[in-house]
C-alpha cells in the first residue's frame, strides 16, 4: 500500500471554522518507560524530540467535545496570548498530520493529530512564535 504512517493536511482541512486551545501545553508520558513513580516524557519516534499536548476546542458548531493535538518539539511550545477577557487562546497549527487508526475500546475509527508548531491566527508559518520559542522551556 503507498500510504503507510501519518499524513500531512492542511489546518484549514482539519479545523475549518477555527481552533482554540483549552488550558496549557502540557508533556506527555511515555506509558513504557515510565513508573508510578517515575514520569518519563514521550519522544516522536521518528525526530526523537519531545512530545507536547494542548487540549483544543474545534469551533465548528457541530464538533463534541475537544480533541487532543500532540506537539514535537525540543522544548515545551508557547502559546500565543488569549484576547482580553477570552479565557481560550485561538490557535492554527504547522506541519499538521493525522493517523487513523482503531479504537480498541468501541472498534471504530479515531484519528491522531500531531503538529511541528503552533502559532497565532493569521501569523502565517514562520512569522508567529515557534514551537520550541520562549522562557517556559522544560
Amino acid at each position: 500500500m503507498a500510504i503507510q504512517g501519518p499524513f500531512r493536511v492542511s489546518f484549514g482541512d482539519v479545523f475549518p471554522h477555527g481552533a482554540f486551545v483549552k488550558g496549557g501545553v502540557e508533556p506527555v508520558r511515555d506509558f513504557d518507560r515510565s513508573s508510578r513513580d517515575n514520569f518519563v516524557q514521550a519522544r516522536d519516534r521518528e525526530t526523537g524530540e519531545l512530545v507536547w499536548q494542548v487540549e483544543v476546542i474545534d469551533a465548528d458548531p457541530a464538533a463534541k467535545g475537544s480533541v487532543k493535538v500532540k506537539l514535537v518539539a525540543p522544548v515545551r511550545p508557547v502559546l500565543p496570548e488569549a484576547p482580553a477577557g477570552f479565557p481560550f487562546v485561538p490557535v492554527e497549527f504547522d506541519g499538521l498530520t493525522v493517523t487513523p487508526y482503531v479504537n480498541s475500546q468501541n472498534n471504530r475509527l479515531a484519528y491522531s493529530l500531531k503538529a511541528a508548531g503552533i502559532r497565532a491566527p493569521g501569523a502565517g508559518a514562520g512569522k508567529g512564535r515557534p514551537a520550541a520559542a520562549g522562557k517556559d522551556a522544560a
